[in-house]
C-alpha cells in the first residue's frame, strides 16, 4: 500500500486535501491511503522517521516555529526517497522549495485537476522506478516498495507478500517473481523468500528467521537452502545468528 502524508496548519484545507486524494485513489484503482493528516510538523517528522512514506504534501507557512521548508530539510535526513510536494499560495517560495528534492509545487487554492496531474505523475514515476528495482508491481492496482517487504510465502497458486504494515496476495509463482527481485532477496525454503536486509535474527536450531518489526517466527529455513543462507549471514555482522 502507498502511504500519503499531509501537513497543513489549516484544518479545513487538511480535510479537503485528504478527501481529494482519497477520491483519486478510488477513481484510479490505486491501493493507497492518507496515513497521516496533521497540523503539527513535528508529528509528521516523527511519523516519517518511523514509517514507510510514499509522498508528502507540505504547506510552507505554518503557524509554528518550523516552516514547511524546515520540515522538508529534516525529512530528507531520514527519508531521501519520498515524494515531496509543496502546497502554498506564496509563489515566491518556489525556487527555495526545489532545494529539497521536491517533486512538485502546487499553488493554492488546490484544484482537483491540478492535484490529479501531480498524483498521476507520481504513479508514472513509480512505474519507471519499478524498472530500476525500487518498486514491485504486484498487480494493476498494487505497487509496493521492495524495501518494505520482509518475506514472500508461496501458498498454493498464490504468493503472499508480508510487508511492514500489510499483506498482499496475488496469483503468481516464485518462477515469475524471482527475476524481478534484487539480490537482497534470498530463497530460504521451498515456500519462502526472505529479504536479507529486513532480517534481525536467525535461529538454526529451530530453522527460524526473525524480522525487524516482528518478534514472532515468520519465516522458515529449509535444509536445501540452509548452507547458502548461513554463508550470507556469516558475512554480515549486523545480523544476530543463534547457530547450532
Amino acid at each position: 500500500m502507498l502511504n500519503f502524508v499531509i501537513c497543513d496548519d489549516n484544518e479545513i484545507i487538511l480535510e479537503r486535501l485528504s478527501k481529494m486524494l482519497e477520491s483519486l485513489f478510488i477513481n484510479h484503482n490505486i491501493d493507497a491511503e492518507v496515513s497521516l493528516a496533521s497540523t503539527d510538523p513535528k508529528e509528521v517528522y516523527e511519523y516519517v522517521k518511523n514509517n514507510n512514506t510514499t509522498a508528502l504534501f507540505l504547506d510552507i507557512d505554518f503557524k509554528s516555529d518550523i516552516s514547511g521548508l524546515d520540515l522538508a530539510s529534516k525529512i530528507r535526513t531520514v527519508n531521501n526517497n519520498a515524494y515531496i510536494i509543496f502546497t502554498s499560495a506564496h509563489l515566491e517560495y518556489i525556487l527555495m522549495a526545489y532545494k529539497y528534492k521536491t517533486f512538485d509545487f502546487i499553488p493554492k487554492p488546490i484544484t482537483t485537476e491540478r492535484l490529479e496531474e501531480t498524483f498521476l505523475r507520481i504513479i508514472d514515476d513509480m512505474s519507471i522506478a519499478n524498472n530500476q528495482n525500487k518498486y514491485l508491481k504486484l498487480s494493476s492496482n498494487i505497487i509496493v516498495d521492495q524495501d518494505s517487504i520482509n518475506y514472500i510465502k508461496r501458498d498454493g497458486m498464490k504468493l503472499v507478500f508480508y510487508t511492514d504494515n500489510s499483506q498482499y496476495q496475488v496469483y503468481s509463482s516464485f518462477a515469475k517473481i524471482e527475476d524481478k527481485l534484487p539480490t537482497n532477496f534470498i530463497r530460504c525454503h521451498k515456500s519462502y523468500i526472505a529479504n536479507v536486509n529486513k532480517i534481525s535474527n536467525i535461529d538454526t536450531s529451530k530453522n527460524s528467521i526473525f524480522f525487524d518489526n516482528n518478534k514472532s517466527t515468520s519465516c522458515y529455513i529449509g535444509p536445501k537452502y540452509k548452507d547458502k543462507l548461513l554463508e550470507v549471514f556469516n558475512n554480515d555482522r549486523s545480523i544476530t545468528n543463534n547457530l547450532d
